[in-house]
């Protein structure tokens, strides 16, 4: 699998877009190009890395949180404006086929009518494995206070987990157990934010599950900039496993 971060930021941050992965996994068969959430500032970031209309299949909401996936009206329009003709595919939690349609015409009112591509949508709710694309989908709640499922996909014997919004729990650390590589929110360094995560918390978590690598994504703007030495100094005092704090751009290959 190979992972870019096209976006690290949280809801409000004016300098790094909104938390977004882009994630190019394939399979001894199939290649399949996912987005992990989608929030406002995250299209402008995704085209700079991609130029391709059809070079994404697949894109992953977390939760219907803003800044996790009011971006699709305008990454869907521009893909309808460069001709994208293959389907799209939407996974996530219970309502996405509504929600997100729903969300579309509040936008563009009659533009999807427009699409020359299909939209498709796939629920995968906890307890459930859904087999898409030579790709393994599983979720559980993750601790935040709008419905937040962290998904854990899996390809060729290589996996990666990613939370979402939210602290961690029992169900979500089951299913990151032995993960490849875990992206985690920490919005703050170790102090407790009701429905988030912090670095202290995450790294305990990743540890817990065994996971190879542990990113960082989604801390609170001014804790970012104003404790980043200190952060720093928290990840390389970890032995047990890879903890990155990723900036736009880098790239990972698991």
């Amino acid at each position: 699998m190979k992972i870019k971060f096209i976006g690290v930021g949280e809801a409000f941050d004016e300098e790094l877009s909104n938390t977004s992965i882009w994630v190019r996994a394939r399979d001894k068969r199939n290649g399949s190009s996912i987005l992990l959430d989608c929030g406002p500032t995250v299209p402008a970031s995704f085209w700079k890395s991609c130029q391709d209309p059809n070079d994404l299949d697949a894109i992953w909401i977390s939760h219907f949180h803003g800044d996790h996936f009011f971006g699709l009206p305008a990454l869907l329009a521009r893909f309808w404006e460069m001709k994208r003709g293959k389907p799209l595919l939407i996974l996530g939690q219970r309502e996405i086929d509504q929600i997100v349609p729903q969300t579309l015409r509040l936008a563009y009112p009659s533009l999807m009518d427009r699409f020359a591509y299909d939209i498709r949508y796939q629920t995968v709710e906890p307890g459930e494995i859904v087999e898409t694309g030579g790709l393994s989908w599983r979720s559980a709640v993750n601790g935040h206070p709008q419905r937040d499922l962290a998904v854990r996909i899996d390809a060729d014997g290589k996996s990666i987990f990613y939370s979402g919004d939210g602290h961690w729990t029992d169900e979500t650390l089951s299913l990151a157990r032995g993960s490849d590589l875990v992206i985690h929110e920490a919005y703050r360094l170790d102090t407790d934010t009701p429905g988030h995560g912090n670095i202290s918390d995450s790294i305990d978590f990743a540890r817990r599950a065994g996971a190879r690598r542990l990113a960082l994504v989604h801390i609170e703007r001014n804790e970012r900039r104003g404790k980043r030495d200190e952060i720093l100094r928290v990840i390389a005092d970890v032995i047990e496993l890879e903890v990155l704090m990723p900036e736009p751009g880098d790239e990972l290959e698991i």
